[in-house]
């Protein structure tokens, strides 16, 4: 089991019960991997569950009590089922499970009984199909947190990409981006750049939204009446940013390595190019909140739940990554 370097204490959910959220968590508990300052809130029947359809031997602790020593221990934040979970079946009767897990982490962040929370992944159809509203971590997460306007950031430790739009039909994109809706986008990923990251001097590459940047408006006008403009107002204040450049050239050797972080201008703009060299490793991150959030790169993989085949390695980065946000926000 890992040392606890006196940290406080981190809330993972493990998500869909019927996808591989519960087997990453028992494979790196099992292992001696999960440190010992996580505090997993889960039902810890579930847990059992699926430990013993893996083969893999854990024990639980309660997450009152001094945090566990032996490998294979589990400190439990115990939140009960609200129907039988199968491996790979998806039940609509647990999405009121999904989001009393994410209730249970974000108020310990918010009182200050965790010092950020780690999130495994959830299937936002079941969720809906439950009958409840929900588009993703990120945004039902902004509203616990009284939040307006959060940014999502991936990151592979190495490339980061933000997101000015989240999850919005390709249709909607254009008209999602407005001068303050990119500003605003900014300037949290400006602010947290420097604060979760320790980035003095954050460099921002910012994306067009047309291809070849709308190719001096011939393409589409919005690189020159929003995102150029929004980008020259807050680079006069010292900003160093650039753009807006063509998404099919931001990504080269060269680009990478000057700039600290990509403003993408929807989902399917950056992500491909970071999940393509760092699927597996690559960590979530919800800027803009008053809490530490991170989360896996992958979904609930229902295919591989039970069968052992599943890869924690994203998970245990999203750990590490909270981990690291949380020391540098104690010194600050």
């Amino acid at each position: 089991m890992t040392e606890p370097a006196q940290q406080s204490r981190l809330a993972l959910t493990p998500g869909e019960p019927a996808g591989i959220g519960p087997d990453l968590v028992i494979e790196l508990a099992a292992d001696g991997r999960l440190p010992d300052n996580v505090v997993v809130v889960a039902d810890p029947e579930l847990l059992a569950q699926r430990a013993r359809a893996l083969g893999r031997r854990v024990s639980f602790s309660d997450h009152n009590a001094p945090p566990p020593s032996a490998d294979g221990s589990i400190c439990i934040s115990p939140v009960p089922l609200q129907a039988p979970a199968h491996c790979g079946q998806l039940d609509p009767a647990n999405a009121g499970y999904v989001l009393a897990t994410l209730d249970t982490a974000s108020e310990g962040c918010l009182d200050g009984r965790f010092t950020g929370m780690v999130t495994g992944p959830v299937n936002k159809a079941i969720i809906n199909e439950a009958g409840i509203r929900f588009s993703g971590h990120t945004e039902y997460l902004a509203q616990r947190c009284h939040v307006e306007r959060t940014v999502m950031l991936l990151t592979d430790g190495n490339l980061r990409v933000a997101l000015a739009t989240t999850h919005l039909p390709l249709r909607a994109v254009a008209d999602a981006i407005d001068t303050d809706c990119l500003e605003t986008t900014l300037r949290i990923l400006h602010d947290d750049l420097q604060r979760h990251f320790g980035l003095a001097q954050p460099r921002i590459l910012v994306l067009g939204l047309n291809p070849h940047a709308g190719e001096s408006g011939h393409l589409g006008r919005e690189e020159i009446d929003i995102i150029a403009p929004v980008v020259n107002r807050l680079a006069a204040h010292g900003w160093s940013l650039h753009g807006p450049v063509p998404a099919d050239t931001a990504f080269t050797a060269d680009m990478r390595q000057r700039y600290d972080a990509v403003l993408a201008m929807y989902h399917d703009q950056g992500l491909p190019v970071l999940k393509a060299g760092g699927f597996g490793h690559t960590v979530n991150v919800t800027l803009g909140l008053p809490i530490i959030r991170t989360s896996v790169d992958h979904g609930t993989a229902l295919d591989l739940a039970g069968s052992g085949r599943a890869d924690s390695g994203s998970l245990l980065c999203a750990i590490e990554t909270a981990q690291a946000m949380a020391a540098r926000a104690r010194l600050s």
